[in-house]
């Protein structure tokens, strides 16, 4: 498989002490993981050094993987001020280094993620994981939850976006094979 020719979607899940990424391809209606894995600045005391360190990493990630699209969750309200804060600024940057490579920005809400993945808008970690685990055949369960929730936001947007990531005569072939499997059992078909 050539990872050049492949549509490639950067998954971000935001956060100010643990940023998670997630880089999924798509080739031939194939879905893969290409990168996974965190950013971890909780060590780093200083809130501007963290949100430097954020930025450059994904710089590098994008650098080193040429991602189509970013899909970013958007926040999430019940969070302390200062915690939304400091999100935001953690969302902002990763959005302006995609943003200075030219790279569309999509941005979801938390619910509407697990909704795509589980079907379940109040999912758990944990059956994020298992779904994100199922789908892209991943067979390391210890994984951390902030890179399965990106594979979950880079999914989600495969999932919204489906009729722009495959070409227009691939839709108009699977339509003309859906409407030749009708013809083909009229007898499967239910008419009330």
């Amino acid at each position: 498989m050539n990872l050049n020719n492949c549509y490639k979607i950067l998954g971000i899940d935001p956060g100010s002490n643990i940023t998670g990424y997630a880089i999924i391809g798509v080739d031939n209606y194939n879905l893969f993981t290409i990168d996974m894995g965190c950013i971890n600045v909780k060590k780093v005391k200083d809130h501007f050094e963290r949100i430097k360190i954020i930025h450059k990493t994904v710089k590098e990630l994008i650098n080193s993987h040429k991602p189509n699209v970013l899909s970013i969750e958007g926040p999430y309200y019940g969070q302390n001020v200062q915690s939304m804060l400091k999100l935001g600024r953690a969302q902002g940057v990763v959005i302006a280094a995609a943003l200075e490579y030219g790279i569309d920005v999509y941005e979801y809400a938390p619910r509407r993620v697990k909704i795509s993945v589980t079907g379940n808008g109040r999912a758990s970690k944990e059956q994020v994981a298992g779904m994100i685990n199922n789908i892209l055949q991943i067979k390391d369960d210890s994984l951390p939850f902030d890179a399965t929730d990106a594979a979950a936001i880079a999914l989600c947007h495969y999932y919204s976006d489906y009729s722009s990531i495959i070409p227009k005569e691939d839709l108009h072939f699977r339509k003309n094979k859906w409407l030749q499997f009708i013809e083909d059992n009229p007898d499967r078909i239910i008419k009330k």
